[in-house]
């Protein structure tokens, strides 16, 4: 009995030494990619024509710098680096939920239309309800939400109703992950025909800044409408983190959730909602960005596995760091030309999704 004992405890123990190394190295990740997305931030404060060193940001930030220097770090570059952490994070996590709750690997708000409807939405609120006009003063032909409120509605409900068509097809009939994909191209092609004729009869000036919009541009957002995503981002990573034992849940399958006493429709009807409350609200002001949503969950999920209590936060903090490089890439290819940032991302995106795959494949 006593020789069984210690073959017991010594059984536990090593159980707890190995969980103890498996969260270990979640956590090393974590850690990893919050050391990348600060020295990226970083970086990004000294890229460009204006030559700053990290010396003179810093003290910037201690309230020593110059009036060139606080001009360029508070006014230009730190907005545009806060947009690309929170749209990066909202874009990666709304992507991470659908894929979990749909348990579809190529789910993400560009690929199921949401993005797209988002998109349609938004212009309807500048054509239309006069939510967008553009600035010529100083030539860069920049568009300013006059009234972001509206904008963020407007895409919402356009997002929303491509989440809804997409869970109501799940419920009338059995439908696999490539035919949500399939629908989601469909509801893409349709809002993409209906931005078309709202822009057919909107006149020149709307029409040139709804193009302009859609192009994508972390430079056109204010502090209001990055704490107004920042606060949206919050709110929904707490309630997805509250619910990651559930969302862990659901990958053995809807029965197998349902008999440990998750209520599965109505974990997958909110998180289907707030995700596309999240990408509504990144896309109300940047403009359409892909891919980040798609590939970044896939990225982390290599390194830390299915378990939502780390694959949520690391999909966040990894499509933060995406955007951020992108961004970099964006101001710095063709200096001082800033191109689009949706042509970045999907430029980079791309690739290396197909190389997710082909490694995956092998």
């Amino acid at each position: 009995m006593e020789r069984l004992h210690l073959v017991s405890n010594s059984g536990k123990l090593h159980y707890r030494d190995a969980y103890g190394k498996y969260m270990a190295r979640k956590r090393f990740v974590l850690f990893v990619l919050i050391t990348l997305l600060i020295g990226t931030a970083l970086f990004s404060m000294t890229a460009g024509s204006a030559g700053l060193t990290l010396g003179e940001v810093f003290r910037t930030f201690i309230g020593e710098g110059t009036t060139q220097a606080n001009a360029i770090v508070w006014n230009v570059r730190l907005p545009r680096i806060m947009t690309a952490t929170v749209v990066g994070g909202a874009l990666a996590l709304a992507g991470c939920v659908m894929q979990g709750v749909l348990r579809n690997p190529l789910a993400s708000a560009s690929t199921l239309g949401v993005s797209q409807g988002a998109s349609f939405g938004a212009t309807i609120a500048i054509v239309y309800f006069s939510a967008g006009v553009q600035h010529n003063a100083t030539g860069s032909g920049a568009i300013s939400i006059t009234n972001p409120f509206l904008v963020t509605v407007c895409a919402f409900f356009g997002g929303i109703i491509s989440v809804l068509v997409i869970l109501a097809l799940s419920r009338i009939k059995t439908v696999t992950p490539a035919s949500m994909v399939l629908a989601g191209v469909a509801l893409s092609s349709l809002f993409g025909g209906g931005t078309t004729l709202a822009q057919y009869f909107a006149d020149d000036v709307v029409l040139a800044s709804v193009v302009y919009w859609t192009f994508g541009d972390l430079g056109r957002t204010s502090w209001n409408e990055i704490v107004l995503i920042f606060v949206i981002l919050s709110l929904t990573f707490i309630y997805f983190m509250s619910k990651s034992w559930s969302y862990n849940g659901i990958q053995s399958g809807l029965q197998t959730a349902r008999s440990l006493g998750i209520h599965v429709d109505q974990l997958i009807l909110v998180s289907m909602v707030l995700s596309a409350l999240l990408a509504a609200s990144a896309v109300s002001f940047v403009g359409i960005i892909n891919f980040v949503g798609l590939v970044a969950p896939h990225m982390v999920r290599r390194f830390v596995g299915s378990d939502y209590r780390f694959l949520l936060p690391a999909s966040m903090l990894a499509g933060a760091c995406i955007l951020l490089l992108s961004d970099l890439c964006s101001r710095t290819i063709v200096a001082p030309v800033v191109l689009p940032i949706g042509a970045i991302t999907s430029f980079l995106g791309a690739p290396l999704f197909l190389y997710l795959i082909y490694k995956g494949a092998r």
